[in-house]
Protein backbone atom coordinates (compact mmCIF):
# COMPACT_ATOMS: atom_id res chain seq x y z
CA UNK A 1 0.00 0.00 0.00
CA UNK A 2 1.92 3.32 -1.26
CA UNK A 3 1.85 6.14 1.64
CA UNK A 4 0.64 9.43 1.14
CA UNK A 5 1.68 13.01 1.49
CA UNK A 6 -0.29 14.32 4.38
CA UNK A 7 -1.88 18.03 3.29
CA UNK A 8 -1.34 20.44 6.03
CA UNK A 9 -2.07 24.24 5.33
CA UNK A 10 -1.52 23.94 1.67
CA UNK A 11 1.65 21.55 1.56
CA UNK A 12 3.05 18.66 3.10
CA UNK A 13 3.98 18.37 6.59
CA UNK A 14 7.53 18.28 5.52
CA UNK A 15 7.21 21.79 3.62
CA UNK A 16 4.80 23.07 6.79
CA UNK A 17 7.66 22.39 9.21
CA UNK A 18 10.33 23.97 7.03
CA UNK A 19 8.30 27.36 6.63
CA UNK A 20 7.82 27.58 10.45
CA UNK A 21 11.43 27.25 11.03
CA UNK A 22 12.80 29.23 8.43
CA UNK A 23 9.80 32.16 10.33
CA UNK A 24 11.80 31.31 13.78
CA UNK A 25 14.87 32.28 11.79
CA UNK A 26 13.64 35.10 9.92
CA UNK A 27 11.72 36.64 12.63
CA UNK A 28 15.02 36.22 15.41
CA UNK A 29 17.26 38.21 13.07
CA UNK A 30 15.02 40.36 12.03
CA UNK A 31 14.22 41.78 15.46
CA UNK A 32 18.04 41.01 16.51
CA UNK A 33 18.80 44.00 13.89
CA UNK A 34 16.23 46.06 14.78
CA UNK A 35 17.11 45.77 18.75
CA UNK A 36 20.74 45.69 18.11
CA UNK A 37 20.18 49.41 15.80
CA UNK A 38 17.54 50.91 17.82
CA UNK A 39 19.88 50.83 20.79
CA UNK A 40 23.15 52.03 18.80
CA UNK A 41 24.35 54.97 20.95
CA UNK A 42 27.97 56.17 21.43
CA UNK A 43 29.02 59.43 23.47
CA UNK A 44 32.48 60.38 23.15
CA UNK A 45 33.97 64.12 24.14
CA UNK A 46 36.22 64.83 21.15
CA UNK A 47 39.10 68.14 20.71
CA UNK A 48 37.12 70.29 18.39
CA UNK A 49 39.42 72.89 17.97
CA UNK A 50 42.74 74.32 19.49
CA UNK A 51 42.83 77.56 20.45
CA UNK A 52 46.49 78.42 21.20
CA UNK A 53 47.33 75.72 23.51
CA UNK A 54 43.90 75.05 24.98
CA UNK A 55 41.84 72.33 23.43
CA UNK A 56 38.20 73.06 23.25
CA UNK A 57 36.14 69.85 23.67
CA UNK A 58 32.74 69.18 22.37
CA UNK A 59 30.64 65.94 23.95
CA UNK A 60 29.03 64.50 21.08
CA UNK A 61 26.65 61.81 20.50
CA UNK A 62 25.91 59.02 17.37
CA UNK A 63 22.13 57.66 17.59
CA UNK A 64 20.65 55.96 14.99
CA UNK A 65 17.68 58.68 14.89
CA UNK A 66 19.90 60.96 13.77
CA UNK A 67 20.21 59.11 9.96
CA UNK A 68 17.12 58.69 8.07
CA UNK A 69 17.99 55.11 6.90
CA UNK A 70 18.69 53.71 10.18
CA UNK A 71 15.40 55.01 11.32
CA UNK A 72 13.49 53.45 7.95
CA UNK A 73 15.96 49.86 9.05
CA UNK A 74 14.76 50.03 12.69
CA UNK A 75 11.12 50.45 11.38
CA UNK A 76 11.36 47.69 8.44
CA UNK A 77 12.98 45.10 10.56
CA UNK A 78 10.55 45.09 13.38
CA UNK A 79 7.33 45.42 10.69
CA UNK A 80 9.02 42.48 9.37
CA UNK A 81 9.64 40.91 12.52
CA UNK A 82 5.87 41.29 13.61
CA UNK A 83 4.45 39.96 10.21
CA UNK A 84 6.63 36.66 10.85
CA UNK A 85 5.36 36.61 14.22
CA UNK A 86 2.13 37.28 13.04
CA UNK A 87 2.54 34.23 10.72
CA UNK A 88 3.90 31.70 13.60
CA UNK A 89 1.26 32.40 15.63
CA UNK A 90 -1.29 31.46 12.79
CA UNK A 91 0.74 28.70 11.24
CA UNK A 92 0.71 26.85 14.76
CA UNK A 93 -2.70 27.35 16.39
CA UNK A 94 -4.51 27.32 12.88
CA UNK A 95 -3.06 24.03 11.49
CA UNK A 96 -6.61 22.57 10.85
CA UNK A 97 -7.62 25.84 8.76
CA UNK A 98 -7.23 24.84 5.09
CA UNK A 99 -5.34 27.27 3.18
CA UNK A 100 -6.21 27.23 -0.18
CA UNK A 101 -6.37 29.99 -3.23
CA UNK A 102 -6.16 33.96 -1.94
CA UNK A 103 -5.43 32.89 1.10
CA UNK A 104 -2.25 31.07 0.40
CA UNK A 105 -1.60 34.01 -2.60
CA UNK A 106 -1.91 36.44 0.18
CA UNK A 107 0.70 34.96 2.51
CA UNK A 108 2.98 34.47 -0.84
CA UNK A 109 2.59 38.09 -1.70
CA UNK A 110 2.78 39.37 1.87
CA UNK A 111 5.93 37.06 2.12
CA UNK A 112 8.09 38.83 -0.65
CA UNK A 113 6.76 42.10 -0.21
CA UNK A 114 8.21 41.96 3.21
CA UNK A 115 11.57 40.24 1.63
CA UNK A 116 11.72 43.55 -0.56
CA UNK A 117 11.32 45.80 2.59
CA UNK A 118 13.79 43.86 4.58
CA UNK A 119 16.49 44.18 1.37
CA UNK A 120 15.56 47.59 0.99
CA UNK A 121 16.34 49.04 4.55
CA UNK A 122 19.24 46.58 4.77
CA UNK A 123 20.55 48.21 1.68
CA UNK A 124 19.86 51.84 2.52
CA UNK A 125 21.77 50.98 6.37
CA UNK A 126 24.64 49.49 4.64
CA UNK A 127 25.04 52.88 1.99
CA UNK A 128 24.91 55.13 5.37
CA UNK A 129 27.34 52.53 6.94
CA UNK A 130 30.17 52.74 3.86
CA UNK A 131 30.35 56.86 4.19
CA UNK A 132 30.69 56.39 7.76
CA UNK A 133 33.13 54.54 7.38
CA UNK A 134 35.04 55.71 5.30
CA UNK A 135 33.50 59.03 4.14
CA UNK A 136 33.55 60.87 1.20
CA UNK A 137 36.50 62.65 0.07
CA UNK A 138 34.50 64.39 -3.09
CA UNK A 139 31.71 65.73 -0.70
CA UNK A 140 34.08 66.93 1.88
CA UNK A 141 32.70 63.81 4.25
CA UNK A 142 34.79 62.92 7.26
CA UNK A 143 34.66 59.64 8.67
CA UNK A 144 32.69 58.85 11.42
CA UNK A 145 33.91 55.46 12.92
CA UNK A 146 37.27 56.57 13.49
CA UNK A 147 35.40 57.90 16.21
CA UNK A 148 33.25 56.21 16.78
CA UNK A 149 34.05 52.95 16.53
CA UNK A 150 31.57 50.91 19.47
CA UNK A 151 28.85 52.80 17.38
CA UNK A 152 29.96 51.49 14.09
CA UNK A 153 30.85 47.78 15.17
CA UNK A 154 27.12 47.84 16.65
CA UNK A 155 25.73 48.80 13.71
CA UNK A 156 27.71 45.93 11.64
CA UNK A 157 26.31 43.78 13.94
CA UNK A 158 22.47 44.62 13.32
CA UNK A 159 23.22 45.20 9.08
CA UNK A 160 24.72 41.52 9.09
CA UNK A 161 21.66 40.33 11.30
CA UNK A 162 19.90 42.07 8.87
CA UNK A 163 21.11 40.51 6.17
CA UNK A 164 20.58 37.25 7.88
CA UNK A 165 17.18 37.94 7.97
CA UNK A 166 17.26 39.17 3.86
CA UNK A 167 18.44 35.55 2.97
CA UNK A 168 15.74 33.79 5.30
CA UNK A 169 12.93 36.01 3.97
CA UNK A 170 13.75 35.25 0.71
CA UNK A 171 13.74 31.39 1.57
CA UNK A 172 10.56 31.72 3.18
CA UNK A 173 9.55 33.50 0.52
CA UNK A 174 10.52 30.59 -1.94
CA UNK A 175 8.64 28.03 0.20
CA UNK A 176 5.59 29.93 0.23
CA UNK A 177 5.37 30.13 -3.53
CA UNK A 178 6.32 26.45 -3.84
CA UNK A 179 3.21 25.69 -1.48
CA UNK A 180 0.81 27.64 -3.50
CA UNK A 181 2.56 25.85 -6.73
CA UNK A 182 1.62 22.78 -4.79
CA UNK A 183 -1.74 23.29 -3.35
CA UNK A 184 -2.98 24.22 -6.80
CA UNK A 185 -1.31 21.19 -8.67
CA UNK A 186 -3.20 19.22 -5.89
CA UNK A 187 -6.63 21.08 -6.82
CA UNK A 188 -6.22 20.25 -10.19
CA UNK A 189 -5.41 16.65 -9.51
CA UNK A 190 -8.21 16.40 -7.40
CA UNK A 191 -10.45 18.08 -9.73
CA UNK A 192 -9.59 15.87 -12.83
CA UNK A 193 -9.91 12.66 -10.66
CA UNK A 194 -12.95 13.98 -9.52
CA UNK A 195 -14.55 14.76 -12.71
CA UNK A 196 -13.22 11.56 -13.81
CA UNK A 197 -15.42 10.08 -11.65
Amino acid sequence: MAREKIVVAGGTTKSWKLLLGLRIFAFMATLAAAIVMSLNKETKTLVVATIGTLPIKATLTAKFQHTPAFVFFVIANVMVSFHNLLMIVLQIFSRKLEYKGLRLLSIAILDMLNATLVSAAANAAVFVAELGKNGNKHAKWNKVCDRFATYCDHGAGALIAAFAGVILMLLVSSVSISRLLTNSKHLSTTATTTAAV
